[in-house]
């Protein structure tokens, strides 16, 4: 079996011995590798030098052995790319100076031309396929609409992005059209990125979950379905709306490949749901990495049991946690790859 293309062949639904791995934000911060890069170049600098955005997009490939990449890059580009300032604050995380809140503020979004602002991006994922070789495909992304929206209004990170979401319920109308600037930047973004070699696209709906069910189906789902209906024809697409456990019936009728699940979703739930119609992506929690390595290989084990070994992806459930040593790392990507369907 060719190791380089199991991603693909999961995301296909092709019968496998043994699922896929990779980790969410993989490219990154737990890796002493990184941390070398992190204390000479600031984030975006970091995001936006194609060389440092290749080199550490390759780092967990040659280290930890993944059987895929992720571009290093972050969600927040396309804010930036509609005219916003966004700063990366040491140990607070993202910092927008200026919100939107009203119809002039949407008014003076950049729309028309915005994605190719962003050519850094591309040129990084060209780099990266150059080096790579075909070893394993890369995976490109972007953030879901709806989280972008959560941070141009709240303009940081929060716990609940109340002003978020108060601006959607009580100015929908606004809400839409900031939400559809939001999605037709972002498709032309990952069609740029598909262009340049990406092999598989993931939207991560980072905060989908701090809605209801029926306020996701009003201003999250529709813009996920518009993203991947518009790029699934020409790559597989991933949607990760975390902690929207109850879209998921509904999104296994989507035009996605995969829908990708954080650590409180039952893998028997999530089949059921889905009718075995998508492949799923996950759930391993982060914090378990912090287990001793003899009972990380036995919950890994677990977790391919419970979701078997056909249309599925094993991942975590969300992105891997700066305190994870290295070798734990290790070893939840060498369970799944020793692992083997009886």
């Amino acid at each position: 079996m060719n190791q380089e293309h199991l991603l693909i062949k999961a995301l296909k639904g092709e019968p496998l011995e043994r699922p896929p791995v990779w980790m969410m934000r993989q490219a990154g911060r737990y890796l002493p590798e990184y941390i070398l890069l992190r204390n000479k170049y600031d984030f975006f600098t970091r995001v936006q030098t194609p060389e440092l955005a290749c080199e550490i997009t390759l780092q967990p490939v040659d280290l930890i052995g993944v059987d895929a990449a992720i571009l290093f890059s972050d969600i927040l580009v396309i804010p930036q790319a509609m005219g916003l300032e966004v700063q990366m604050v040491e140990n607070k995380g993202p910092f927008l100076p200026k919100t939107i809140s009203s119809q002039k503020d949407i008014d003076a979004l950049i729309v028309e031309g915005a994605a190719a602002s962003l050519d850094y991006v591309s040129k990084a994922i060209a780099l990266t396929k150059k080096e790579l070789n075909s070893r394993v495909p890369l995976i490109g992304f972007a953030g879901a609409p709806f989280t972008i929206l959560c941070y141009m209004v709240e303009g940081k990170g929060s716990k609940a992005f109340d002003k978020a979401k108060q601006f959607c319920f009580s100015q929908p109308e606004l809400a839409h059209q900031l939400l559809n600037k939001i999605t037709d930047v972002t498709i032309a973004y990952l069609h740029e990125q598909v262009n340049s070699g990406a092999d598989v696209i993931q939207v991560f709906d980072s905060w989908s979950g701090l809605l209801g069910p029926e306020e996701f189906k009003q201003f999250s789902m529709p813009y996920l379905n518009k993203i991947s209906d518009s790029l699934s024809a020409r790559v597989p697409v991933i949607l990760f709306p975390k902690g929207s456990w109850y879209a998921m019936e509904e999104l296994s009728n989507s035009s996605a490949s995969a829908i990708g699940l954080d650590w409180c979703v039952k893998p028997e739930f999530a089949r059921q749901q889905t009718q075995n119609k998508k492949t799923l992506q996950g759930n391993f929690d982060p914090c378990k990495l912090l287990l001793p390595i003899p009972q990380i290989e036995q919950e890994v084990k677990t977790m391919i049991d419970a979701f078997g070994t056909n249309r599925y992806i094993a991942n975590l459930g969300h992105g891997i946690l700066p305190n994870i040593p290295v070798e734990h790392a290790k070893a939840f990507v060498n369970a799944v790859k020793n692992y083997r369907a009886l």
